[in-house]
């Protein structure tokens, strides 16, 4: 008699995983074991539940650029990418020390991949992370300061544990992106992580930059407690590569 005002208490109480495999017990009960394990189960159900929805929505929330994983990056293309030193990046430990990573190579070398596959395994480690190529970023800082919402996306976008901001070098960004860029990375310095992309090698950031005291403020807070991956300039794109194995498999 109890049976089914326990599953309407469980699903009110929004334990949706216990219910579930509760229910599971009643079609199929489980005498082989005793009360302790069969709770265990219960409660594994709803932990897995929870984990599950909190993944999902940690990669939604990141809006990678690219459907990227560790598992899947090429580390057989010379292109000076070292695979110990892309495994110990996954350990995470870097992002627990709050240091950023700065990914310079040529275009099509596949830096965004390698961002969005660092930020992917994050995700699955448990860390948040969001992904913006600067053109959007700033575009988007222009409509929350139309819209009085600046200082509340500001402190939004420091509580993500990691920060991808891509194409960073291809357009010069003018005075007041300079001095928005200082703002979110001063709230994230020596706090969270940002992952820099750029064709641009850093010896040129500070030209690129084109305000000599804005420039040292904003490198001073990503390079020195920075990790470095510099992709080999000599060697041939990953997307022609891929585009020639495509046109290869055509009939």
């Amino acid at each position: 008699m109890l049976n089914h005002p326990t599953l309407e208490k469980l699903r009110a109480l929004r334990l949706t995983g216990m219910a579930d495999a509760f229910q599971e017990q009643l079609s199929k009960p489980l005498s082989d074991l005793d009360f302790e394990s069969r709770l265990g189960f219960l409660i594994e159900r709803e932990w897995c539940l929870r984990e599950n929805r909190r993944l999902t929505r940690r990669l939604s929330q990141a809006k990678l650029q690219q459907n990227a994983c560790i598992e899947d990056i090429d580390f057989k293309h010379p292109r000076g990418l070292v695979k110990s030193n892309i495994l110990e990046l996954a350990r995470g430990q870097w992002i627990h020390q709050h240091l950023n990573l700065l990914i310079t190579g040529p275009t099509g070398g596949g830096k965004t991949y390698l961002a969005c596959a660092i930020a992917h395994k994050a995700c699955l480690s448990g860390f948040t992370s969001r992904y913006y190529r600067l053109p959007r970023l700033w575009n988007e800082l222009k409509i929350a300061k139309a819209d009085g919402t600046y200082s509340n996306w500001l402190s939004q976008l420091a509580k993500f544990n990691i920060l991808i901001l891509d194409d960073w070098g291809v357009v010069p960004p003018d005075n007041e992106q300079r001095r928005d860029l200082l703002e979110i990375l001063d709230d994230r310095y020596q706090q969270r992580s940002t992952i820099i992309t750029s064709q641009l090698p850093i010896s040129h950031w500070h030209e690129h930059l084109n305000d000599a005291t804005l420039a040292d403020a904003i490198l001073d807070r990503l390079i020195h407690n920075s990790i470095r991956i510099e992709l080999d300039n000599n060697c041939d794109s990953l997307r022609k590569k891929k585009k020639a194995a495509l046109q290869n498999e055509e009939p």
